[in-house]
């Protein structure tokens, strides 16, 4: 059997959509992924955007995500830790995947240290300059009085304006992002001002959509971790080296 050592890091499946097969051709493909790591796999840390939608009512959940969910309780059960960060699309997750899998549950960043390097971890949401509109939106969403009234609606409605939302998002148009140059990334922008204060050796996000591998000034790195709807990437920690791959079945 293989050593348990590695550490895996992943976001942007946006299960859910589209509404159709596609969606869960993908959610096997995640499955099989999933399936491949379980060997060597020591811990798992999906950064956010996992779901489309996601709201946890008190006694009701968005239908679907069998195959998967099954498949991380598969991993926890195996004693590979599990760490879940909200994004912007899933940000209502609460106690539920921390019941049912025994899963982490993360708001905003996650500082950890492995194998003497330091990551610095988040979704990736309302960092950096610019976007304004969001960050004020972010905080009317999180705020215990929008999710009190949202759970005020019937799931049938709730969750049906949620998929009408989602049907136009970006990702649910199945185009690809593009590169804006170092200047222009807000994201990197962000980890290059944070690393004026204090260093980390790997800043990880999601949120972009790009597969991004960038060297920031004192031997740090940016890595952004793409999406699965066009690229099917994700990195993976060995102890010694932090690398971004595709999976290729």
């Amino acid at each position: 059997m293989a050593t348990r050592k590695n550490i895996y890091f992943a976001s942007d499946f946006h299960l859910g959509v589209p509404l159709n097969d596609t969606a869960y051709t993908r959610e096997k493909r995640l499955v099989r992924w999933l399936d491949s790591i379980k060997s060597d796999a020591a811990e798992l840390y999906l950064i956010g955007d996992i779901f489309d939608f996601w709201f946890e009512y008190a006694t009701v959940v968005p239908k679907g995500f069998i195959r998967f969910l099954g498949k991380l309780a598969e991993l926890t059960d195996a004693g590979i830790k599990i760490t879940l960060f909200k994004g912007n699309h899933d940000m209502w997750m609460f106690g539920y995947l921390k019941d049912q899998l025994g899963a982490t549950i993360i708001e905003n960043e996650l500082v950890i240290t492995r194998g003497e390097k330091t990551f610095y971890l988040h979704h990736g949401d309302g960092l950096g300059p610019g976007d304004r509109k969001y960050k004020v939106l972010k905080k009317i969403f999180r705020s215990r009085f929008c999710q009190w009234l949202f759970a005020r609606l019937h799931p049938n409605l709730g969750i049906g304006i949620a998929q009408r939302w989602s049907a136009h998002s970006r990702i649910a148009s199945g185009g690809k992002e593009t590169f804006q140059g170092e200047d222009r990334e807000w994201l990197v922008l962000y980890a290059k001002e944070l690393i004026k204060k204090q260093h980390y050796d790997y800043f990880i996000f999601g949120h972009r959509h790009l597969p991004l591998d960038i060297t920031l000034p004192n031997g740090s790195r940016y890595l952004n971790l793409g999406e699965w709807m066009n690229y099917y990437t994700y990195a993976v920690f060995d102890g010694e080296k932090l690398e971004l791959k595709t999976w290729d079945e």
